[in-house]
């Protein structure tokens, strides 16, 4: 079993285990190390279906975002548009994110706190950040 502990958060550690499989495990979107960070994506409630139908994904990202002309640092707002355009099978778009921010009945958790504690889409992401998105939406 691997232990993961937020860096941000006094939460109690959550075990998972060693066999988790991911469909990317380094997607590398900047040229050093030194200017990227690696996030945990976690999707649960029928979202992993949309995404590999893999639950976990560890994500390398730019510390700060591309094209912008004052180093804006790199936000769940640009993480949303990467999930979409990069890891994203599904091309039903719009049962993840609505106007470029989650649709209402997902729930988005950062490091285990709700991310309206925590600045929602302008949350600035740090390395070993743990960004859990969990579907409360169900068919019938």
């Amino acid at each position: 079993m691997t232990t993961i502990s937020s860096p941000h958060h006094q939460a109690p550690s959550i075990a998972f285990s060693d066999a988790v499989h991911t469909s990317h495990p380094s997607i590398d979107m900047a040229s050093n190390s030194e200017s990227q960070i690696s996030i945990t994506v976690e999707f649960s409630g029928g979202l992993e279906l949309m995404f590999s139908k893999q639950p976990k994904h560890h994500v390398k990202l730019p510390s700060t975002i591309p094209g912008s002309t004052s180093g804006e640092p790199t936000n769940i707002k640009y993480l949303l548009k990467y999930l979409c355009d990069e890891l994203m099978t599904d091309t039903r778009k719009d049962l993840f994110v609505i106007d470029e921010t989650v649709r209402p009945g997902v729930l988005v958790l950062i490091n285990d706190s709700d991310w309206e504690l925590e600045g929602e889409e302008e949350y600035v992401l740090q390395n070993r950040d743990n960004i859990l998105f969990v579907s409360t939406l169900h068919g019938g």
